[in-house]
């Protein structure tokens, strides 16, 4: 009665993108930097992702903004499946892309933030685990393992983009989860920055993907995501403007 839709149409619970749409483009907003705040990102999400399964007509996909919301608003848990040893949830964007932690937590009256959970179904040994303990354990077998890093680093320029595109995704989940802990930032920092022999490899090897790794360590700091001491962020700015020049040539 609230929303003025049929018992039928009120029992939906089955949403997604319209036909022929894929993602809520929450990861190429913030792989490019390109969004004012949490606010546009979960408006995003709601506006590609509200469109609803309808059995009377198959194949069809319907707007129901205001029903997703609705649906939305009641939830104590949002669940996502890992299903590939092959690819974590650092390694691609969709899967923070697909996450409604903050969206839900948005709509709730009490505005809590849900239980999130993630299930590991790569091996036979299947195991849930809580999304923050998924961030902690991805990060320390990838972004901050050095048999990972160095991996990456000997295949040349794209392995210092992918150890880049790991910390833009890991910020991915502060952004719309906000289950990174803080030593996760401090430690890459501590790996990739503090360390001026590793800065030096990153910077001869990938100048434009080392950029990209300073901006994110700064925008992380600056979105509230990362807490740490003038020391280091003094550092980070200072490396922009030096890689800068380094890439103008000046």
């Amino acid at each position: 009665e609230e929303l003025n839709v049929s018992l039928r149409e009120a029992s939906c619970r089955v949403f997604s993108n319209s036909a022929g749409s894929y993602s809520a483009n929450v990861g190429l907003a913030i792989e490019n930097g390109g969004w004012e705040d949490e606010g546009q990102l979960q408006d995003q999400f709601l506006t590609r992702k509200g469109f609803a399964f309808n059995a009377d007509k198959p194949g069809m996909m319907e707007q129901q903004a205001d029903l997703f919301k609705s649906a939305l608003k009641t939830v104590d848990v949002t669940f996502q499946n890992l299903d590939s040893s092959e690819i974590s949830i650092t390694d691609v964007s969709h899967y923070y892309d697909s996450d409604p932690t903050k969206v839900v937590q948005g709509l709730r009256d009490d505005k809590k933030k849900p239980m999130s959970m993630m299930a590991d179904t790569t091996t036979a040994n299947a195991q849930v685990r809580s999304l923050s303990e998924t961030v902690r354990l991805d990060a320390r077998t990838k972004l901050l393992n050095p048999k990972f890093y160095e991996g990456m680093l000997s295949t040349g320029y794209e392995g210092v983009r992918e150890i880049q595109k790991r910390l833009r995704n890991t910020m991915g989940w502060s952004a719309t989860a906000g289950e990174v802990d803080n030593f996760v930032f401090e430690d890459a920092n501590g790996v990739f920055i503090e360390d001026v022999e590793m800065q030096q490899r990153l910077l001869d090897t990938n100048p434009n993907a080392f950029r990209d790794m300073v901006t994110t360590f700064l925008e992380a700091n600056g979105r509230g995501y990362w807490e740490t001491s003038e020391e280091n962020i003094e550092r980070l700015q200072e490396l922009y403007a030096e890689v800068e020049d380094r890439i103008e040539g000046i």
